[in-house]
């Protein structure tokens, strides 16, 4: 397992650029004594442009593995990937759902300046949960879930991302992982370890040799109205210097209606959890669960569709990663 720590070595301070793209010098402080600062140019994120990226993935139905659904959108995906990044590599596993199912799975990577050294991990998860075992209509519940919000609302972002790059380089490397399997788990898995396949599959066999990256940033549940992301426990725990910079970055840019400076009590069994303890990769979850109890009256319910998501949320996640992402290039953090 490689530990990697990101050290933040100066003065974090906040301004007030309300709706800024996050291109100010003051809106989030965090130098580095080795690098030379460059000029900050951070592109606008497009909500329009990530919403119809979300919508085509619902346009194939649930992305059930084993089903025609789940094949066609990987090879959506990893076309889209190659119009974007500069090498894109699928990792095809098989792996035993709890009820000892084999399922067949598709870890897609798309990576952009493949051979810097400096580089940030992005994911999400674009399977989709294979019952609503939470739905609200009894006879929804042996069905599949579309997941407009679980699962299609992060991949949507990070396709918007991959498209921000290809139009405006950058000098660092940046990795798209799109993970498969994450939501075919057991409910009530003590230990978690039914869920999130892909990734493990992933942070045990890196597409590339003795892969590293000095930060992850997974995003799940990213779209939905009135979404809430709170400091979830795991991030805390492994990568608290990033989760902190990102959550007060959020809220310089005028996004803190959504990036909620409070913790949630206890972690979230997550891609994010398995990336922090194989591969040691510092990795958060900017994740919707409005309250400790509840990911919202969508989550995993036939309700999970193109309805309950808000341009106005993309747009906010969007913005803020992409900042991030153009401030590391920078050398502002």
């Amino acid at each position: 397992m490689r530990i990697i720590i990101l050290l933040f070595t100066a003065i974090i301070t906040l301004g007030s650029c309300k709706n800024d793209p996050g291109n100010s010098n003051n809106a989030m402080e965090s130098t580095s004594p080795q690098l030379e600062r460059k000029p900050l140019s951070v592109p606008a994120f497009s909500a329009d442009s990530a919403y119809l990226y979300l919508n085509k993935q619902l346009e194939f139905g649930p992305r059930i593995p084993n089903t025609n659904a789940h094949v066609e959108t990987k090879d959506w995906l990893v076309t889209q990937l190659k119009k974007f990044t500069d090498k894109v590599n699928v990792q095809e596993f098989t792996a035993n759902r709890f009820d000892r199912t084999k399922l067949n799975g598709y870890n897609i990577i798309g990576s952009v300046n493949p051979d810097q050294s400096r580089r940030v991990l992005l994911l999400a998860h674009w399977d989709t949960r294979f019952i609503a075992d939470h739905a609200i209509d009894p006879a929804n519940e042996g069905k599949g879930v579309m997941g407009a919000d679980d699962g299609a609302s992060g991949v949507a972002v990070l396709l918007e991302i991959a498209r921000i790059l290809k139009e405006n380089p950058i000098d660092v490397g940046v990795d798209f992982l799109l993970t498969d399997l994450e939501d075919q788990g057991k409910s009530n898995d003590p230990d978690g370890v039914s869920w999130c396949l892909g990734a493990q599959y992933w942070a045990k066999n890196p597409h590339k040799s003795a892969y590293n990256a000095n930060f992850g940033i997974l995003l799940d549940m990213v779209g939905a109205k009135g979404a809430k992301f709170k400091k979830e426990q795991i991030s805390l725990n492994y990568a608290p210097e990033i989760l902190r910079y990102v959550w007060q970055l959020a809220n310089s840019m005028g996004y803190g209606q959504y990036f909620i400076n409070e913790k949630l009590s206890g972690g979230v069994v997550d891609d994010h959890m398995f990336i922090n303890r194989i591969i040691g990769i510092p990795t958060i979850d900017i994740i919707n669960k409005p309250t400790n109890n509840s990911f919202g009256d969508h989550w995993h319910t036939e309700n999970d569709n193109i309805d309950i998501i808000d341009k106005s949320v993309l747009r906010a996640v969007g913005q803020v990663v992409t900042a991030v992402v153009y401030r590391f290039d920078a050398n502002y953090l």
